[in-house]
């Protein structure tokens, strides 16, 4: 049972009953005010702790708003480029959720905490006061009745009469007080129950706002992390294909590491042990120097190293080499010495030791020694695996074939081109079906052959030609487009690269992506979705000519381009493209790293597709016009045909990706469109209505041109890194510009220094009939 009610004629009794009800009440009033008093002092804890927690998540999204990505290569992926954007987007999302969390703790502290203080200080703090004064009235009227009942009755009349007034008054107050008190104790026993509750109910409405906005936000957050969930599978799974293909170039290079050592046409670098001789009685010392030895100018630069020392780099010294003689082990007991004749020293000769045999020739070859170097070899799949693949007509109706019984038995598949057969049998099936055998297995309704086995034979088929279907030649214009620019941009680009191939390339390639395409479609069932798709064919389909570490980092931009492929089919192999744009309009050209000069491997400014792009040499050369059925699709030469030797076909891949925009325009000639004549017209004229007369009078002076008095621009800033090479700014002209033997690279005049230019950092200029001095257009 709960508590008695409190009459109030029992006041006028005062009996031990409601004396004890009355203690009974005020015991409860005390337990709730002791309640209120600790659940003031946790809920000050909390705010105290939640602000503490709110200082630690902004310090936690600020710490993940601060931090960025660094990635290997030239450019990012749409998908990394939202992972690296994830960040502070994440960091973003808490601010805003700490933002709800600081305002729930403000309403919490005008809605519950002072309500609940002030109900303790005004209420029952007063009702203490009241008790107070309750129990000294009661005090001093009992004591004053006492007083009056120990009064003699011998005191004269009077006396007792104003006595008894006296106590009178008394316990009319005592009544009075006791009436009041008990009104009140009840009052505030009633007004509890709302007067605590109705703050709490407060709390928890500002509580389930703050998590309602948490619901709110995190409803908005959803579809942004779905498809960050997207953006993180396929960079996922092009990782695999990254690491896999990076696991196997090491171990090429691990079990041949001198094949595979990277040389460069420029310069040649590496450690050299350095005599330093000493006066006598000291004799002499050998210092390790990591060298550089630029070829045109004979200059070798030497920097001081020691690993062992922390690796503190040292001061650079540069010599300028006149002859390279090898030291023989009877004239020096030591290994692999060479003896440096040097020119700004007359007469002094420096004897440098390289780290092995093989070493010891590579410096040799680099700086004119007679011995002979290996040659720097890259793969050939099909060398590698013994197939003889080509694109003819066999290969041609094997890809056909593979198609059609891979549509028609195994289109559901899980994990279809994903999941490889057993090697053996792929090896078989590819061997018979290329071995002009391929009429006699059906693969719509061989059951020896299950759809594993085929679709391995036919990425096998692929990869094992003696050239990748989209050819070396366009590589890196395909992987362009890739990096950077608008969706449309890069589908325009791609277009047009895709009637750039050969028409064989064309065909074969139009027919795979048509029915990856269908495999897509069945990805519900298959599993392989046009990312899925992408991650498998792209190194398939397209490769550099040069493994290295760089190309390989490339492989989700072919993953991409394979995608654009993929779902853009239709247009792209159906319809030829309207007009092939000069550049994508959104990708922002940055200045060529300082790496980018060298003819290695190394990073260069991102490559603009340009379907009327023209070769240096082409620009400043004879000035010849191909005739139209050889540039309507490009060179129609056969993708099996290899060139002479990796370094050339490595500048045949270089010349086209980096020549500027207005020396792309500067020749009237193309080996890739044959809409150049058309595009380098005068308006209101056409290419076909010039006079041949007219064309021989300007290829002669664009020849004569040629050979002097030809000028350059400098489109990006560049330091030089060597003695032999000009340093420049936008805009520099440079006079007496030829073609180096270098190939990547010009010689030309600046301030009076003649040095060395990189190729992709100017633009050609002619000075015949152009006063105003810029590029032919």
């Amino acid at each position: 049972m709960g508590l008695h009610p409190l009459e109030f004629s029992e006041c006028y009794l005062d009996s031990p009953s409601f004396r004890d009800k009355i203690k009974s009440h005020e015991a409860e009033l005390d337990k709730t005010n002791r309640f209120i008093k600790e659940l003031y002092k946790d809920g000050k804890n909390l705010i105290n702790a939640t602000k503490q927690l709110g200082m630690a998540q902004r310090k936690f999204a600020q710490c993940l708003g601060e931090f960025q990505f660094e990635y290997i290569g030239d450019a990012k992926t749409d998908d990394e480029k939202c992972i690296d954007e994830s960040l502070q987007e994440f960091s973003a999302f808490l601010k805003n959720l700490e933002d709800q969390r600081e305002l729930m703790m403000r309403n919490i502290t005008e809605t519950l905490m002072k309500p609940l203080e002030k109900f303790r200080k005004e209420q029952l703090g007063a009702l203490r006061a009241e008790r107070k004064r309750y129990e000294k009235e009661t005090e001093k009227y009992y004591s004053s009745l006492e007083k009056l009942l120990n009064m003699s009755s011998k005191k004269k009349e009077p006396q007792l009469q104003e006595a008894d007034t006296q106590v009178e008054i008394m316990r009319k107050h005592f009544q009075e007080e006791s009436l009041d008190y008990v009104c009140k104790l009840q009052e505030i026993q009633e007004r509890k129950k709302f007067e605590c509750v109705e703050p709490m109910l407060a709390f928890f409405q500002t509580v389930f706002t703050f998590y309602h906005q948490g619901f709110e936000l995190a409803k908005d957050f959803d579809h942004y992390k779905r498809a960050l969930q997207i953006n993180i599978q396929n960079t996922r799974n092009r990782f695999e294909g990254t690491r896999s293909e990076v696991n196997e170039l090491m171990k090429r290079i691990r079990e041949a590491p001198q094949e595979y050592r990277q040389t460069s046409p420029i310069s040649f670098e590496g450690y050299l042990y350095v005599q330093e001789k000493r006066p006598p009685p000291f004799g002499s010392s050998w210092v390790k120097r990591y060298c550089t030895f630029v070829k045109e100018q004979k200059i070798l630069h030497m920097v001081t190293f020691d690993h062992r020392s922390g690796g503190k780099i040292g001061e650079t010294e540069s010599i300028t080499l006149k002859s390279c003689v090898r030291k023989t082990t009877d004239v020096l007991d030591r290994r692999f010495c060479l003896d440096l004749d040097i020119t700004d020293r007359p007469g002094t000769v420096l004897t440098v030791q390289a780290l092995s045999e093989d070493d010891h020739k590579f410096w040799m070859q680099a700086m004119g020694g007679k011995e002979p170097i290996g040659h720097y070899l890259t793969r050939t799949y099909s060398k590698e695996r013994g197939i003889d693949a080509q694109l003819d007509d066999v290969g041609f109706s094997f890809v056909k074939n593979s198609i059609s019984a891979i549509e028609k038995r195994g289109i559901n598949d899980q994990g279809l081109y994903r999941i490889v057969g057993v090697s053996s049998k792929v090896q078989k099936l590819l061997s018979l079906m290329i071995d002009e055998k391929s009429d006699e297995v059906d693969l719509s309704a061989s059951e020896d052959w299950d759809v594993k086995t085929i679709t391995s034979a036919l990425k096998l088929y692929l990869r094992s030609l003696p050239e990748p279907l989209m050819t070396y030649e366009l590589y890196k214009e395909f992987i362009s487009p890739a990096k950077g620019g608008s969706p449309e941009s890069r589908i325009q680009a791609v277009h047009c690269l895709v009637h750039k191939l050969p028409e064989r390339n064309r065909q074969v390639l139009g027919l795979l992506m048509k029915h990856l395409a269908n495999v897509a479609a069945h990805s519900k069932q298959n599993l392989m979705t046009v990312a899925n798709l992408g991650v498998v064919f792209g190194p398939t389909l397209m490769r550099p000519q040069e493994e290295t570490v760089a190309a390989i980092m490339d492989l989700k931009f072919q993953n991409i381009v394979v995608e654009i492929l993929i779902e853009h089919h239709e247009k792209i192999f159906t319809d030829a493209p309207e007009s092939c744009p000069l550049s994508p309009d959104a990708p922002v050209l940055s200045a060529p790293t300082r790496h980018s000069k060298k003819m290695s491997r190394q990073n260069r400014p991102l490559a603009v597709y340009n379907p009327q792009a023209l070769d240096i040499q082409n620009a400043v050369g004879d000035g010849s016009s191909p005739a139209p059925d050889e540039t309507s699709m490009g060179s129609n030469e056969s993708v099996s045909s290899q060139s002479s030797s990796a370094s050339a076909s490595e500048v045949n891949m270089e010349k086209s990706d980096h020549v500027p925009l207005n020396a792309s325009l500067s020749s009237g000639s193309n080996s890739g469109s044959g809409t150049a004549a058309a595009s380098c017209s005068a308006p209101g004229s056409s290419g076909e209505s010039q006079t041949a007369a007219t064309k021989a009078t300007s290829d002669k002076e664009r020849q004569e041109e040629s050979v002097t008095g030809r000028k350059a621009r400098a489109v990006y800033p560049c330091e030089a890194e060597h003695d032999s090479e000009l340093s420049f700014h936008v805009g520099d002209i440079f006079n007496g510009v030829t073609q180096s033997r270098e190939p990547g690279w010009l010689e030309g005049e600046l301030e009076g220094k003649r040095g060395l230019i990189p190729e992709n950092y100017v633009e050609l200029l002619f000075r015949n009939k152009l006063q105003s001095g810029q590029a032919v257009t």
